[in-house]
């Protein structure tokens, strides 16, 4: 019965979107019921790189706020809309603008360098903005006699100050709740009870820094690992002749792996690496948002303009 009536929701979903002219994101995250009504799965820069270029007018977005807000600052001619207001982030309410703004002033002259999971707000108070896949790469651009103030994951800057050698980077101690979850533990138990597998890991994991020299390397405990973004991992997987994957990151991404994949086996480095509020999008709430047209997300013009500096910097280094 619950099969049927989602079946004739995501039927209901893809007829109205085609009727109103509205494309759906979805993040890799997301519930696979979500997944499967999307025009586009990716990850956070990823899609509001692509709501830049499709040719509808109105988005929705199906991921978390401050993604939608992202979209919105790329694409300012553009309706973003998103399924559930309240959709958060663990890891983007770890730092304020007040927060940001005296850390500044403690170091004037030093150069804030933001992960693209921080709201417009904080995006309209940095230099760059980068995401785990370039943020490596940002940090390489910046002079080395420049201060760098990184956040607002600690595990993230930890990898970038591991793999550039900077000694004058001042890291954030914020945290994504369910990458932090993932412990070292969790790994070695997952690939000692998989022969041969492979490990694909999320630079925001709490595990990466006990880790981080060996991973850094290339090899953790004798097993090929890589430290990727969520894109990264699925085109990873794709090209890897390996038929086993221990993958630590939130687990909604197994779902396109696993599909993109059949003849492959993926598990995650630990089940409990959900993001409740990733799963606050259902099936229902994109319905409604498509019927009633709601939970617009707009970024004040001035935020927006400033975000958008720090954003585009990013992209030219990508």
């Amino acid at each position: 019965m619950l099969i049927q009536q989602s079946s004739k929701l995501k039927e209901d979903i893809m007829n109205l979107k085609k009727e109103k002219d509205v494309v759906i994101l979805a993040h890799n995250y997301q519930i696979p019921d979500v997944q499967d009504v999307a025009d586009f799965t990716g990850d956070s820069l990823g899609l509001s790189r692509q709501a830049a270029k499709v040719d509808q007018k109105t988005i929705l977005f199906c991921g978390v706020h401050f993604m939608a807000e992202t979209a919105a600052i790329i694409s300012p001619e553009k309706r973003v809309l998103i399924p559930d207001l309240d959709a958060g982030c663990s890891l983007s309410d770890s730092i304020t603008v007040d927060e940001l703004r005296n850390w500044k002033k403690q170091h004037p002259g030093a150069i804030a360098v933001g992960y693209v999971n921080t709201t417009a707000e904080i995006k309209s108070e940095l230099d760059y903005c980068c995401t785990s896949s370039n943020a490596v790469n940002v940090v390489k651009a910046i002079p080395k006699d420049k201060e760098i103030l990184f956040l607002p994951d600690m595990f993230l800057g930890s990898y970038v100050a591991k793999m550039t050698g900077r000694k004058n980077m001042h890291i954030w101690a914020g945290e994504c709740h369910v990458h932090a979850g993932i412990t070292p533990q969790d790994v070695t138990k997952k690939l000692d009870s998989m022969h041969d597998a492979e490990f694909v890991i999320h630079p925001e994991c709490s595990c990466t820094t006990p880790m981080i020299y060996d991973v850094a390397n290339g090899t953790y405990n004798d097993r090929k690992v890589s430290i990727l973004s969520t894109e990264g991992m699925l085109n990873h997987v794709n090209r890897s002749k390996a038929k086993n994957f221990v993958v630590a990151t939130e687990t909604g991404i197994l779902y396109k792996m696993r599909q993109q994949n059949p003849d492959k086996n993926f598990i995650p480095a630990s089940e409990k690496a959900e993001c409740q509020y990733m799963k606050m999008i259902t099936l229902e709430k994109v319905f409604d948002a498509l019927v009633h047209e709601k939970n617009i997300v707009t970024v004040p013009k001035e935020i927006a303009d400033k975000a958008r500096l720090a954003i585009n910097r990013m992209l030219a280094i990508s």
